[in-house]
């Protein structure tokens, strides 16, 4: 693989920089691993065995218990994808785990750790894998009182949802003050963010364009749930009806010029997707006449400080009941193929779970 060097082998021997037998668990001189190779415009992927040489030298190598289907996964799969750094690549831009060697003494073996965001599963192998090995400074421990599989469900979704209504309540949004739009809404970040705003006791109107979902988004804790074509208000006016007191959007394109002309007198909207089109048209009256704010939230680059202060968070924030609700399925890494294609023909429902072991 075209990985960083390898480091020495490592099969049953101590983790590549040192040789403390107390700093080392067994790690196993092969895995499996979901592999994506690019051809040209000819895409190669299925499962495939791996030593663990060909994983790189980082710091720290870990048992992969949990990963979850995103789509970002689903794009390095397509002929022609920009989102793919590298070829072959393991794709899981979420995992969690168990720390099996460690290098950093702040990274003790036998931690369970969350990863996700940076490279992972674009430039660098990611979580589609019964094995990996990542940087000491991208590794999240898991926060008391979550279990691995709970933060599989939350994953890179929950931590974007989190993210999002942390930057709109920085900007001064607060229970109490009107309806919250999240678009989206059943959607891996959509569904998040209606479970974590309802249950800050936020008015949630969730927004999408599957009307089977809408006893599922309710469940979630929705107030109201409405269609996209409900967004759109008198489309003849530059600026709409003041609907929203802020919003989460996961959709962009169209979708979020229409918030924009609905927001509040200094309400905000806060961006993190782009299934609806990477482009969007708006004047400049929602932002200078009602003193509108767009907010966009990024979160493979985030610090890896405040990455672990908002897991803290995030950790007594979601109710376990709707976690559970939000798995729409596992699958093993031989299940992969179908459950990417699903997600990139829009029939994905909350979190689809990978188990790298089944």
């Amino acid at each position: 693989m075209s990985a960083p060097p390898p480091p020495p082998p490592s099969g049953t021997e101590p983790d590549p920089a040192g040789d403390d037998p107390a700093t080392d668990a067994v790690v196993p001189d092969s895995f499996s691993a979901y592999v994506v190779t690019q051809d040209g415009d000819r895409i190669d992927a299925g499962v495939r065995v791996l030593d663990p040489d060909q994983l790189g030298a980082d710091q720290v190598t870990i048992r992969v218990d949990w990963s979850a289907v995103n789509y970002k996964d689903a794009m390095v799969t397509r002929p022609g994808n920009r989102v793919a750094r590298i070829s072959p690549l393991i794709p899981g831009v979420d995992l969690t785990g168990t720390v099996l060697a460690s290098s950093d003494p702040s990274i003790a073996v036998g931690t369970q750790v969350i990863v996700h965001g940076y490279a992972l599963g674009v430039g660098h192998h990611g979580g589609f894998s019964q094995l990996a090995r990542v940087p000491a400074g991208w590794v999240v421990p898991l926060p008391t009182g979550m279990t691995d599989r709970q933060a599989a469900t939350i994953g890179t979704a929950g931590f974007t949802a989190a993210l999002s209504l942390a930057r709109l309540e920085m900007l001064g949004l607060s229970a109490g003050d009107g309806p919250v739009l999240v678009t989206g809404a059943s959607g891996g970040v959509g569904s998040m963010a209606v479970a974590l705003l309802a249950a800050r006791g936020y008015e949630v109107v969730a927004s999408t364009g599957k009307s089977s979902e809408h006893a599922y988004l309710l469940g979630l804790g929705a107030s109201e749930v409405i269609g996209r074509d409900a967004l759109v208000t008198m489309p003849e006016r530059t600026l709409g009806a003041e609907r929203w007191a802020g919003a989460v959007d996961c959709v962009g394109g169209s979708t979020l010029t229409a918030i924009l002309r609905t927001l509040r007198y200094g309400a905000a909207v806060a961006a993190s997707g782009l299934t609806g089109g990477n482009t969007f048209e708006s004047s400049v009256y929602p932002f200078i006449v009602r003193s509108a704010s767009l907010i966009g939230i990024d979160t493979v680059s985030t610090p890896i400080d405040e990455r672990r202060r908002v897991w803290d968070r995030i950790a007594t924030a979601f109710p376990p009941g709707p976690l559970d609700d939000m798995v729409d399925g596992e699958v093993g890494l031989d299940g992969l193929t179908p459950a990417l294609e699903r997600i990139l023909a829009g029939k994905g429902r909350g979190r689809t779970l990978v188990v790298p072991d089944r």
